[in-house]
């Protein structure tokens, strides 16, 4: 299952341009295989909350939250309207 939500756009290095994450599997994927930095209190909340949401036992929305808080913690955040501002 998917599990899509609204698009969270981050700075992936490795990509090397803005990429848009879209869903539980995306961000979990990303979360896992390619995070710029290997610990942090935020990362390991939205990890658990990825895995939950995937699982069934934390919503799609909690998931989202937690993977904008690990992508601030992590410095790869993009956020468009605060740039529009």
């Amino acid at each position: 299952m998917i599990k899509s939500f609204p698009p969270v756009t981050i700075e992936a290095a490795r990509l090397g341009k803005p990429t848009n994450i879209c869903s539980v599997t995306q961000a979990a994927e990303f979360l896992f295989m390619k995070w710029p930095i290997y610990d942090g209190p935020r990362l390991k909340i939205a990890r658990q909350l990825c895995f939950d949401a995937l699982e069934g036992e934390a919503g799609t929305a909690e998931a989202r939250a937690a993977f904008i808080d690990a992508a601030k913690e992590a410095n790869i955040f993009h956020d468009y309207l605060k740039e529009s501002a």
